[in-house]
């Protein structure tokens, strides 16, 4: 069994589709299994999900954690998903501590439940929903350098079995998902499937070189199709900036019909 990685980027899907059977997501479903499978049990969870913004990181700090059903237009069983996994307070003051130390502003939200960005990856790892979680909101500025800023800020957790999962999605192009493939999309999604897998996963970089390309990402080739707004890779920044190093291992995958990967640190 792998040692407990510091951090985890995941491809989340299309909201709940991935707990509904949807065969589009067959392969993602089946790749967090066989991880979460392979790695030894964490002791607790940090999630960094696409799906909540806000002007200064903000860590969920409540004891019992409401899910948020933050989609529309599913069947009913969408909206009676449940993960009733407990919040961890503790931890999430050691977070806002040490985002502080790093000179962050940050605050903790006592209110706050788990979005689908959250539930979702962590339904299909870790279905039992006994390992405590928190979870960290992203920053609306979408700065990329900021995002690896927080990771960097995080690297304590390392010392601790605390997993960092940051929930996303390789690929994000709506109206695309929703569009006739066609050769320029298919190359334009591979071009930054390639563009990326290099830079998390190669060795040809020094450190600074690859920051340098992570915060520079909207210069790589196809890289506005697939992310027209970033929040959906923004959680690889900070899983990226726990570790600073190339990634150990990485997950290629077909989530919907487009090129997706995942990366662990």
């Amino acid at each position: 069994m792998m040692q407990l990685p510091q951090s985890l980027f995941v491809s989340h899907g299309g909201g709940p589709l991935p707990l509904l059977g949807d065969p589009g997501h067959s392969e993602m479903v089946s790749c967090l299994r066989s991880i979460a499978a392979a790695m030894p049990r964490p002791d607790a969870l940090v999630v960094v999900s696409a799906h909540w913004e806000e002007k200064i990181p903000t860590i969920t700090a409540g004891r019992s954690p409401a899910l948020i059903y933050d989609y529309y237009g599913f069947p009913p069983a969408s909206y009676e998903i449940k993960y009733p996994c407990a919040g961890d307070p503790s931890l999430a003051a050691d977070i806002h501590r040490m985002l502080g130390d790093a000179g962050i502003e940050a605050r903790l939200n006592e209110e706050r439940g788990f979005d689908h960005g959250v539930f979702v990856p962590l339904k299909i790892m870790y279905p039992e929903a006994d390992i405590p979680c928190v979870q960290l909101s992203l920053v609306d500025s979408l700065d990329a350098s900021l995002h690896i800023g927080i990771g960097s800020a995080l690297r304590g957790l390392k010392d601790r079995n605390v997993l960092v999962i940051g929930s996303g999605f390789s690929f994000h192009n709506m109206k695309a998902f929703f569009s006739p493939d066609s050769a320029e999309s298919r190359g334009l999604n591979r071009a930054f499937e390639k563009w990326l897998q290099d830079v998390c996963a190669g060795d040809r970089y020094s450190e600074e070189m690859r920051r340098d390309l992570l915060v520079r990402w909207s210069e790589a080739p196809g890289a506005r199709f697939c992310h027209p707004r970033e929040e959906h890779l923004l959680p690889l920044h900070v899983c990226y900036g726990i570790s600073q190093r190339r990634c150990m291992e990485r997950f290629d995958l077909t989530v919907m019909n487009k090129m997706a990967s995942m990366y662990m640190w």
